[in-house]
């Protein structure tokens, strides 16, 4: 999408993502990058305008980043991960000369925080509280099951517990004994405590300016950690009114003037919705390719658009299509873990590649043979993309392959 050049003061992009490089790079304004120093060599072998930065100092190093930033003329630092959503709080804040900006992304950043504030609210959440070690776990779950008059140890209802900064599923166990509470290494307490909530799961990236949500998506996952899809299917997306005055309830409770949420919900077959955490940055799961694919707009694009105080609603109202029904597919992914503690090749059946959704995979053998150490939903090794015309195909394709074992 051509664009025309209009903002003459920098954007910072917080991070390293090549897709958002390339995204901004298209869109005709001065951008600075600031990632990590062993990206400075391809920076400037690329003519990428670049400040080296470690983001796992301590945010009171700020100022010396706001300088070098200051320096470039830099007007909004966007977050492209999740630890770098405080420091574009922090440069934010001080750009803007408004230290509640900065206070407000530290509600976004930890899971605690923000179920309270979701809570205080009036939006609908499950019961929550914060462990520091495996006591408060073993209580939690003990009282959990009593509250649902349910004594048997052996059945318990499952609880999770999750870090309170980490993102998206990373760190996250289900708990339904006391044998899982002792796989909880002690460094990494403090910890969230949440019920189980049954229902649909799904997430929603809302691209907010001003205050306003200018474009809603609803991602519906399959199997939360492997596979999801966009945009979902009619059955979930007969509730967007719901979902959308939710949203909006969101937004309004964190004071989220311009950017994008990344929430995660679950609802029930009644339709009723329950708040389960937030992130105000680029979404995992291959969910803005998946956006990408189907609407025809790059969400890196809309993000920095939205994190930019100084873009106008004509501009918005230009560049965000019309929601689902301008949708020309839907776009799904399966994110494999290998099921086996040694690989030794590859299994990708002929069937699925001749499936008239397929499009490609990024499966590989990996160069050491012994399958990492998976902590909680663990890390995955590579992905199967789709692309089809019915939701309900799309979703007996996910369930059918995170089955399979494809790391023999």
């Amino acid at each position: 999408m051509e664009m025309k050049q209009i903002h003459g003061k920098t954007t910072a992009l917080l991070g390293w993502s090549l897709q958002a490089i390339e995204a901004i790079d298209k869109m005709n304004r001065p951008y600075v990058v600031v990632g990590p120093p062993e990206f400075k060599p391809f920076a400037d072998k690329n003519g990428i305008q670049f400040v080296p930065w470690q983001f796992d100092v301590p945010i009171e190093h700020s100022m010396e980043l706001y300088e070098k930033l200051k320096e470039l003329d830099t007007k909004v630092a966007v977050p492209i991960y999740e630890e770098t959503v405080e420091w574009a709080g922090m440069l934010n804040s001080l750009l803007w000369e408004n230290p509640r900006v900065f206070n407000k992304s530290l509600l976004l950043r930890d899971k605690s925080l923000m179920k309270r504030r979701a809570h205080l609210a009036g939006l609908r959440v499950g019961v929550f509280e914060e462990a520091f070690n495996k006591e408060d776990v073993a209580h939690f779950l003990k009282r959990m099951n009593e509250a649902l008059l349910n004594m048997d140890e052996e059945n318990y209802e499952p609880i999770h517990v999750k870090p309170f900064d980490k993102a998206g599923t990373v760190g996250h166990r289900m708990i339904k004994k006391r044998e899982d509470i002792e796989e909880i290494d002690d460094s990494e307490f403090p910890l969230l405590m949440e019920s189980h909530l049954e229902g649909q799961e799904f997430s929603c990236e809302a691209f907010v300016h001003n205050g306003k949500v200018h474009f809603l998506n609803i991602t519906e996952y399959v199997k939360l950690g492997h596979s999801n899809f966009v945009p979902a299917s009619p059955t979930l997306e007969q509730w967007r009114p719901q979902i959308r005055e939710t949203i909006e309830q969101l937004v309004k409770a964190f004071e989220v003037e311009n950017g994008i949420l990344h929430p995660e919900f679950f609802i029930t077959p009644n339709g009723t919705i329950y708040f389960g955490e937030v992130a105000a940055r680029i979404p995992g799961g291959h969910i803005f390719e998946h956006i990408e694919r189907v609407y025809g707009f790059s969400p890196y694009q809309g993000q920095i658009l939205c994190c930019d105080p100084e873009t106008t609603d004509e501009e918005l109202k230009a560049f965000f299509p019309e929601e689902v029904v301008s949708a020309k597919g839907h776009s799904g992914n399966l994110m494999v873990y290998p099921k086996v503690k040694s690989i030794s090749k590859l299994n990708i059946p002929d069937e699925l590649k001749e499936h008239p959704y397929f499009l490609k995979h990024n499966m590989f053998l990996p160069a050491t043979s012994k399958v990492s150490e998976r902590v909680g939903f663990g890390n995955h090794y590579g992905s199967i993309y789709f692309f089809g015309e019915d939701s309900t195909e799309m979703r007996k394709l996910l369930e059918q392959y995170e089955k399979h074992d494809f790391y023999l």
